[in-house]
């Protein structure tokens, strides 16, 4: 891929991020691969596909693009539309089989929450490695002998993925507040578009500032929808905007309660919206509309062997595995985003959720039910 095609999907995947983005599945050659090449599996989500492309330049490798119906890892695995039959029929039908001379493919590690190593190797024969969360990291993870650093495993929210997401956010609501805007208040069409813009940047380049006020237990200030979490950070913004306002509109003379109750609205609107699910459009915290959030994982230590699969899937560092004692703990529990890929992986069934009344959530319920957009668990 040319660097211009890679910026252009770049910037069209940005803007329309909420929007699946299929491209063509199947086998695509890096470089000049030969019958020892590594194979690498991902998903369908164009973006996704463009950054492996890009992070695989100068080496020969086999990428095996699975069907996640357009949608990127993380969520299509936790939704049910990236799973063991995708990774299974990609295997089975890309005729890379008779490609290579080894049966290890590399799934990326965030596809753990629905896609069960276990499943596709025993229904394949091939054997399933967890690659790096980023695919920044990926030729590493090749020179490495395959073996994962901390780092690799654990997502994070840099200044770089915040810019994105504030994009994502602005385009979309500024383009729909534009187009309200324009039979009821045309002339405020373009500060209202700023407005957006800035708010967006503002509360996600910010985001480290007041991250530890979000939370995804106990009581938060806001609507049903809306996620302010205990900080209240964007409704504190919203009245610095307002006193900005009625103190410019004073200064000019041009203060009146109609322009108070005009922009007091208009600039409300634009937090709740950017306010829609702030937790879940980060990847370090469950999305405050799934009640998934609320649950907390539960490790058996008598069914526990210590193999480390729990270590090796979990995107937040949450587990501590002693190798020599065959032994797994918890002691950054409180990083869990409840995406249920240790309880998935684990052979031996020594994980589960609780609910806060008490209630045990098991295994082959996690495996069989996905959790939508809205966070109710179905079938897939």
């Amino acid at each position: 891929m040319s660097l211009l095609n890679y910026v252009v999907v770049s910037i069209v995947a940005t803007i329309l991020r909420f929007f699946p983005w299929p491209c063509k599945t199947g086998l695509y050659d890096i470089g000049q691969p030969d019958r020892d090449s590594p194979v690498l599996v991902t998903c369908n989500y164009r973006l996704t596909v463009a950054r492996v492309q890009k992070a695989l330049q100068g080496l020969n490798a086999y990428l095996l693009v699975a069907n996640s119906r357009g949608i990127n890892v993380w969520c299509a695995a936790t939704g049910g539309l990236f799973t063991n039959h995708d990774v299974i029929s990609v295997l089975k039908t890309s005729g890379i089989e008779e490609r290579v001379d080894h049966r290890q493919v590399i799934v990326p590690q965030l596809a753990a929450t629905g896609v069960e190593a276990k499943v596709v190797e025993r229904k394949t024969g091939w054997k399933l490695i967890w690659g790096p969360v980023y695919a920044d990291d990926i030729t590493a993870f090749l020179e490495g002998k395959l073996e994962k650093t901390r780092g690799m495993r654990v997502v994070r929210f840099p200044w770089t993925q915040r810019l994105e997401t504030a994009i994502a956010w602005a385009f979309p609501i500024s383009l729909v507040s534009a187009l309200v805007m324009i039979p009821l208040w045309r002339e405020a069409i373009l500060p209202l578009v700023l407005l957006v813009w800035g708010l967006s940047l503002l509360i996600f380049l910010a985001f480290p500032l007041y991250s530890r006020w979000l939370a995804s237990e106990g009581r938060r200030i806001g609507f049903t929808l809306f996620d302010f979490g205990r900080g209240g950070f964007q409704v504190i913004v919203w009245g610095a905007i307002m006193f900005g306002l009625v103190a410019h509109a004073a200064l000019v003379g041009d203060l009146s309660w109609g322009f108070v109750a005009r922009w007091g609205v208009a600039s409300l609107g634009v937090v709740l919206m950017l306010s829609l699910d702030l937790m879940g459009s980060t990847p370090v915290y469950k999305s405050g509309l799934h009640e998934d959030r609320l649950l907390r994982v539960v490790l058996d230590q008598d069914k526990c062997r210590g193999v480390g699969y729990c270590e090796d899937v979990c995107p937040r560092d949450c587990y501590h595995v002693d190798r020599d004692r065959h032994t797994a703990t918890m002691p950054r529990a409180e990083r869990c985003v409840q995406c249920g890929a240790c309880i998935v992986q684990c052979p031996f069934d020594a994980l589960h959720f609780r609910s806060p009344k008490g209630e045990v959530i098991p295994p082959e319920t996690i495996r069989k039910f996905k959790l939508n957009l809205m966070g109710k668990r179905l079938v897939r």
